[in-house]
């Protein structure tokens, strides 16, 4: 039965934000030194009249999302063209609903279409991570901006009284029958957490270029202020978790390097460390070979070694690897494969028992991969695409929600702390770790409650826009642009 607090999108604009690292960030074989930030505000109205403006934003992260030999400038611009084509498809729609059920839709109608749309003969189509990552910063403004309708955060619509479709009607008929009574009646609200923290333990990302140690600089680093050094890192933010990038093709090398930042990290506190592989091993025994020695090199060490984390390729059907043997000896956690709740479920059944969640393949394939993770017995992480500026609001809404493992990956403060210097201005917590932890205590009122229109950040002209949104929903007003 409709709602008359359903919504349609009437209108959205898509900004580009380009953004510089402070430092390279190396993961598996990719390198990023710049990156393109999608920002998208939407204007939705609901049956009974509210209008809404909403905001959402992800990092076009293409090294990430479409890891390929293929120029980056012809990857770059085939997500841009993703990212406009689906605030266009949000506007043309046509259908009122929640906006998990409008993302459903979206998803469903649209998205592999734009996807074949937007390459051309020398990129052919835009893979399914990439195109998700493009299309997520509207989806997210989606979510926040029916919040703001509501006059409601928007993680409090997400039950029976907001939300017609249940769970069983979302993932519709992909679903497994024999599942299918599992998740009817349910809404994502009942795997979310009631009362989440206003604070999370923060992961520090060790990225495969990173300096570790005085003998590793090389005198180009920066002098900007910010630490170089892990140990710095480790005593500046009070870190405890450590997130350790690796190759996945140099076995000597991938030890040694656990070993470093483990033999660092325990000397100054550290707690909890991850192995991230990055989609580059092939064979289960590298990843056990690798385990075996840093247990016998540093038992300490394996002991805090939480999870492993993406050691093999993205696609689970080309690469249907069965990951069981590693699996009885530590978490193993998707992540890259992980693009909605279909892909867990092919994950879970290879023997994978966790899941990295992530707003950069949409709010509404979060929550979805969340629930049926939940259900499945399944550990939750939410993991870091270094999210700056307001990319970093829902990120650590969701984690807070998730009930995660342990807290949140956030790094932009590592790669480009400069970016996010306006939106700190309102949510200092946000930008910056202490003692370990970042804070949500700021994020207030409906939506997302990340307070657009108290951030003096001044937008350039729209890269794109479609139907019908005001130019003051961006303008400044009063310091802001909201």
């Amino acid at each position: 039965m409709p709602f008359s607090t359903d919504i349609r999108v009437t209108g959205a604009a898509l900004f580009l934000l380009p953004v510089r690292t402070r430092v390279p960030l190396k993961f598996g074989a990719q390198v990023v030194d710049a990156v393109t930030c999608a920002r998208v505000v939407v204007d939705v109205r609901t049956r009974d009249g509210r209008r809404g403006v909403g905001w959402g934003e992800t990092p076009l992260a293409v090294q990430w999302g479409w890891p390929a030999r293929l120029p980056y400038d012809a990857r770059h611009d085939a997500m841009v063209r993703v990212a406009a084509a689906s605030a266009a498809a949000f506007t043309g729609l046509g259908v009122d609903g929640h906006p998990l059920e409008l993302g459903v839709a979206f998803r469903r109608s649209a998205l592999d279409r734009l996807a074949r749309e937007a390459g051309d003969a020398a990129t052919g189509p835009v893979p399914e991570l990439a195109a998700l990552i493009a299309a997520s910063a509207v989806d997210l403004a989606v979510h926040d901006a029916y919040g703001v309708a509501l006059g409601l955060d928007t993680y409090r619509t997400y039950g029976a009284d907001h939300l017609a479709s249940d769970l069983a009607d979302l993932f519709g008929p992909a679903l497994d029958p024999a599942a299918r009574s599992r998740f009817t009646g349910r809404r994502p609200a009942d795997f979310l957490v009631a009362d989440p923290p206003r604070s999370l333990l923060a992961w520090h990302l060790v990225g495969g270029l990173d300096p570790l140690e005085p003998g590793d600089l090389t005198g180009a680093e920066p002098d900007d202020g910010h630490p170089v050094l892990l140990a710095d890192w480790i005593r500046a933010d009070g870190l405890e978790c450590l997130k350790v990038k690796l190759r996945g093709d140099d076995l000597d090398w991938d030890i040694e390097r656990l070993l470093r930042v483990g033999r660092i990290g325990l000397a100054h506190g550290v707690t909890r460390f991850c192995a991230d592989f990055n989609c580059t091993v092939t064979d289960p025994s590298y990843v056990h070979a690798a385990l075996d020695a840093v247990t016998a090199a540093s038992p300490d060490l394996a002991a805090r070694l939480l999870y492993v984390e993406q050691p093999f390729p993205y696609d689970l059907e080309a690469h249907a690897i069965d990951v069981g043997s590693l699996a009885t000896r530590t978490r193993l956690f998707l992540d890259e494969s992980a693009h909605d709740w279909r892909h867990v479920a092919r994950g879970r059944a290879l023997g994978w028992n966790g899941v990295a969640l992530k707003t950069c393949k949409t709010q509404s394939g979060a929550l979805l991969s969340l629930a049926w993770a939940r259900t499945h017995g399944m550990d939750l992480m939410v993991q870091d695409l270094t999210n700056p500026m307001l990319a970093a609001i829902p990120h650590a809404l969701l984690a807070a929600h998730a009930d995660t493992l342990a807290g949140v990956e956030t790094n932009a403060m590592q790669f480009y702390p400069a970016a996010s210097v306006t939106e700190a201005g309102v949510h200092p917590g946000l930008y910056a770790r202490r003692r370990g932890r970042i804070d949500l205590g700021t994020l207030a009122g409906p939506g997302f409650g990340m307070r657009v229109g108290e951030i003096a950040r001044v937008l350039p002209e729209p890269h794109a826009v479609c139907g019908t949104i005001d130019a003051a929903a961006w303008r400044p007003r009063g310091g802001g642009h909201g």
